[in-house]
């Protein structure tokens, strides 16, 4: 019998290289340690001091991010004991970092016995106003950012890229659940995480490293019941307040408040209102440099996104 064509695909190796020789494990336990994750890739200290010395003024458990070893934030980090995140050793193509953080996370919990629970979640656009974990996380929590996924042009592209027309649309009454915070035990992170990884991989591997493909996997994982999760309402625990009317929000006593009057724990994307940006940082961001972050735009860079591209319009050979 003749074997099967091996897959090429720039996602599956990187994924089998990111989890390296790890297993499913025995992932239950009675851990004391709250752990608040993150990727920060690409920016200087100015940009992630909001959301790490907020999250300090309120949470005195551990903090990993991912970021750049530069001075400024080696500065940052130490001064507030955040560790460095240790991001997936592998070589050649890499995914966009919204995929890279779930195979980080899922390292940085196996075999944490002392864990108990977690919050995955943005940096840069995320500050904090409460104790993230009180009350603490009965199972896993994702947090709405919109009534319809058929109201996101970026979710349904996304869903439609990763999982096709027909998914796409049965899912596209469902309500719109935002992958930026997802909170709660050990286990039940690090099972999402390894979904999340793997749902990217279907039906094209190659749309799986992309920006956008980490919304669409958590929200197939969710509202097609491959993970159990609690669907919790806006402006509860967490505020997602990008789509949200900037005039219905105010800051007062350094706080964002919300437009039912209420102050979340978690306030996500409040960079997409000018004013609230502008207060945030000037409450925590104090005493640092603002530099504009570059993207890299050289031959190569554009040659791989071309790639990629051209990929996601070909039959992909599995």
């Amino acid at each position: 019998m003749a074997s099967s064509p091996s897959v090429r695909s720039d996602y599956l190796r990187w994924l089998s290289q990111a989890r390296g020789s790890a297993r499913v494990e025995a992932v239950s336990g009675s851990g004391t340690v709250d752990v608040v994750a993150g990727y920060a890739t690409g920016y200087d200290a100015h940009h992630i001091a909001p959301f790490v010395r907020s999250l300090r003024s309120v949470f005195d458990g551990e903090i990993a991010l991912a970021a750049d070893a530069r001075p400024d934030v080696e500065a940052l980090f130490a001064e507030h004991d955040v560790r460095f995140l240790a991001q997936p050793r592998t070589q050649g193509w890499q995914p966009h970092p919204v995929m890279a953080r779930f195979a980080a996370v899922d390292a940085h919990l196996s075999g944490r016995a002392d864990v108990r629970n977690v919050l995955l979640t943005d940096v840069r656009d995320v500050i904090f106003q409460k104790a993230p974990f009180e009350p603490a996380p009965e199972g896993l929590e994702v947090f709405l950012e919109g009534d319809r996924l058929a109201d996101h042009a970026f979710d349904m592209k996304y869903l439609r890229a990763l999982a096709g027309d027909a998914i796409a649309d049965d899912l596209a009454p469902a309500p719109a659940i935002c992958v930026g915070t997802v909170l709660g035990p050990r286990a039940d992170m690090v099972r999402f995480c390894r979904t999340v990884l793997m749902l990217a991989a279907v039906p094209r591997s190659e749309m799986g490293g992309s920006f956008g493909a980490d919304q669409a996997a958590c929200n197939i994982a969710i509202h097609m019941g491959l993970v159990e999760a609690e669907v919790r309402e806006n402006y509860g625990r967490v505020a997602t307040i990008g789509l949200a009317a900037a005039g219905g929000f105010a800051f007062r006593d350094g706080q964002v408040v919300n437009p039912d009057g209420t102050i979340s724990a978690i306030v996500h994307q409040h960079d997409r209102h000018p004013i609230l940006a502008e207060a945030v940082r000037g409450r925590w961001a104090v005493g640092l440099e603002a530099r504009e972050r570059v993207t890299p735009k050289s031959l190569a860079f554009r040659l791989q996104r071309l790639r990629q591209s051209l990929a996601r319009r070909l039959p992909e050979a599995r």
